[in-house]
């Protein structure tokens, strides 16, 4: 009894515990507040051309403008979700505003892509 009541346990931390997916994203203090960035500190972007749950920037856009593209077998929770980027990969939104990073953004902290044609944004 008292080993199946262990297993009984083990199963049950192990469930909860898988159940809570890392954000794909985290928040990070910039020279200009707050703003979110990939695991790895590179500035995330919203484009103001998009619609909700839609990328409208097109395989050139892509270019210069990498989707931040979610891992395979990813499931989308909560305020985060999947859309298609131009190239059929799926991609992180959040709030339904599709994610990006920037090509010209080369270490953590860069935000070159900041106001860019008064349509790309950092997210925040």
């Amino acid at each position: 009894m008292k080993t199946l009541l262990v297993a009984i346990g083990l199963l049950a931390a192990t469930t909860t515990f898988s159940a809570y997916a890392a954000q794909p994203a985290k928040m990070v203090d910039t020279k200009a507040g707050r703003a979110m960035a990939t695991q790895k500190g590179m500035a995330l972007y919203t484009f103001d051309k998009d619609t909700k749950g839609k990328s409208n920037c097109d395989k050139d856009c892509l270019k210069k403008w990498p989707p931040f593209l979610a891992e395979a077998k990813t499931k989308a929770e909560g305020e985060w979700s999947l859309v298609k980027a131009a190239d059929g990969k799926e991609m992180w939104a959040y709030e339904g505003k599709p994610l990006y990073t920037y090509a010209e953004d080369k270490k953590a902290g860069d935000m070159n892509g900041e106001g860019i044609g008064g349509v790309w944004h950092i997210a925040k």
